[in-house]
């Protein structure tokens, strides 16, 4: 049984400009570059609204991952805004840090320690209390089915054991609005099936969901907006529904390449 997973954040939106108007995420007038490579972006602009599942997707080496890092802060903008919740992450960065949460998708936890030790850590490192962290700390180890294995060693775990504790960790400290990045890669169909009807429950109680994912069916039962992208630019940003049937196309994979090209795409952003 699902829990209750959201609660109002501490954080506080100003009177005459209620939350529940703000975008979830925007970016603004954004151009980026890497030293040794032409622009990737230049003047992008892209919004997100909140309690949308947005899909991000393109080929390889359209600019996903270096978007992805940019969004949650691990790269910095040279020129143009990124904001959360109306607050501009270069400006406050602690504020903005407890708003969000990242499952990125390579694992981010302690391989020596246990599910347990490993959210207490991260629920400290968010700011939470030792008594918040314990009751979110059975509460998911709860909803994830990870009880019995709570106190061994996560690198005895499988491969989707471990990915639902990266997730635990990401939604440790309730966060109003979650970037996904390959979720359920490497997993087996039913963990991917328990992990996608967990992300649509946080959604349906009030996260906002940003995915990117190679895994185009499953986009589909996720996701109920998309913004393709390719070389740094937005190809396509609507509901998916209305897109598949403006372009005439039954599934996600057939309108991305569409939409992309079937040319190999290898370098990779």
């Amino acid at each position: 049984m699902f829990h209750q997973l959201i609660k109002n954040q501490m954080d506080r939106m100003s009177p005459n400009q209620p939350d529940r108007i703000r975008p979830a995420m925007q970016i603004k007038d954004l151009s980026f570059h890497y030293p040794d490579q032409p622009g990737l972006f230049s003047h992008f602009n892209l919004q997100v609204e909140v309690g949308q599942r947005f899909g991000l997707f393109g080929p390889n080496g359209a600019g996903k991952t270096t978007l992805m890092n940019l969004m949650t802060g691990l790269l910095t903008t040279p020129s143009g805004t990124i904001r959360l919740f109306g607050h501009e992450m270069k400006k406050h960065q602690r504020r903005v840090n407890k708003l969000f949460g990242y499952i990125p998708q390579d694992f981010a936890f302690y391989q020596e320690l246990s599910p347990v030790e490993n959210l207490s850590f991260f629920g400290a490192w968010s700011g939470m209390t030792g008594p918040a962290i314990r009751k979110r700390t059975r509460e998911l180890l709860d909803i994830l089915g990870l009880v019995a294995v709570r106190h061994k060693k996560v690198q005895q775990f499988s491969g989707g054991m471990k990915r639902r504790v990266n997730l635990a960790i990401g939604v440790i400290h309730q966060p109003r609005l979650l970037f996904l990045d390959e979720p359920t890669v490497g997993v087996d169909v039913q963990t991917r099936h328990a992990i996608v009807n967990y992300l649509k429950q946080l959604n349906e109680n009030g996260t906002t969901l940003i995915y990117t994912s190679h895994q185009l069916t499953e986009a589909e039962e996720l996701c109920d907006t998309i913004a393709l992208i390719d070389e740094g630019r937005i190809i396509t940003h609507e509901a998916l529904h209305s897109l598949l049937s403006r372009h005439r196309q039954e599934g996600l994979e057939a309108l991305f390449l569409e939409l992309t090209g079937k040319n190999f795409r290898d370098q990779s952003v």
